[in-house]
């Protein structure tokens, strides 16, 4: 039918793409994840993972607030700036994800030093956060909403990454766990404001076929820090 590619989709279509898209190229089907959920990792592999994968973890409140910065709406702004507390912390008595992720990487053998230095920040790893930080400060604000929907399927990720450190890695202790234990709340919540942003602002099927390539995107950034991290751990 001449001009249905670029009809725009309807809300329930327009979702249907962006969950494809997880469906396809989430990270959890990297043999990386793999491995360590079957329990085939050794503790200076689970090290190297957990001090670079802190590295995203320190740069997604910088993203978040290149995305907020350019909100046109004080509502949305609102309940965006939530991910900041919920990541950076909101003082003392209130510490986030970042916290959460350097008591992982403790557990894990490592130290806050080596998080915070970078000491052993594989270079591909590094080059797909920075390159993630870039896409979100140079697309469209709603672009950087859409990519960070890979939150859509982090729930599922979470839960079975829990019960594969309890079964497999007893020696990492419990309050290591800790940023998993409260990720899928979080997630689903962060989750279903984005996607509420997205159908609103992405009408045309140009800005909704952009939404879907920023999550296809980002689905490229996560896989290939974890390629970075299985060669240097387990090899080609």
């Amino acid at each position: 039918m001449p001009g249905a590619m670029t009809d725009p989709l309807s809300p329930d279509d327009l979702l249907a793409a962006l969950r494809d898209v997880g469906a396809r190229k989430y990270h959890d089907k990297h043999s990386f994840h793999v491995l360590m959920n079957e329990g085939r990792l050794t503790p200076a592999q689970l090290k190297v993972w957990a001090l670079n994968r802190f590295y995203y973890q320190r740069s997604i409140p910088v993203k978040d607030c290149s995305v907020m910065a350019r909100m046109p709406s004080p509502r949305d702004r609102r309940r965006w700036r939530q991910r900041l507390v919920d990541q950076d912390g909101a003082g003392p008595d209130d510490e986030g994800g970042i916290e959460a992720w350097l008591r992982l990487v403790e557990a894990c053998g490592g130290t806050r030093d080596e998080a915070w230095s970078g000491a052993g920040l594989l270079p591909g790893v590094r080059f797909a956060v920075d390159a993630y930080v870039h896409f979100v400060r140079e697309r469209p604000w709603v672009e950087g909403v859409a990519s960070s929907l890979t939150e859509l399927f982090s729930p599922t990720l979470m839960s079975v990454r829990i019960v594969a450190f309890e079964t497999h890695y007893p020696w990492v202790a419990a309050e290591g766990l800790s940023y998993f234990r409260g990720r899928p709340t979080r997630a689903t919540k962060d989750s279903d404001h984005a996607v509420e942003i997205v159908l609103a602002h992405c009408t045309t099927r140009a800005m909704q076929d952009a939404a879907v390539a920023a999550l296809d995107f980002k689905c490229d950034l996560l896989w290939a820090q974890l390629d970075a991290i299985y060669w240097h751990c387990v090899g080609p």
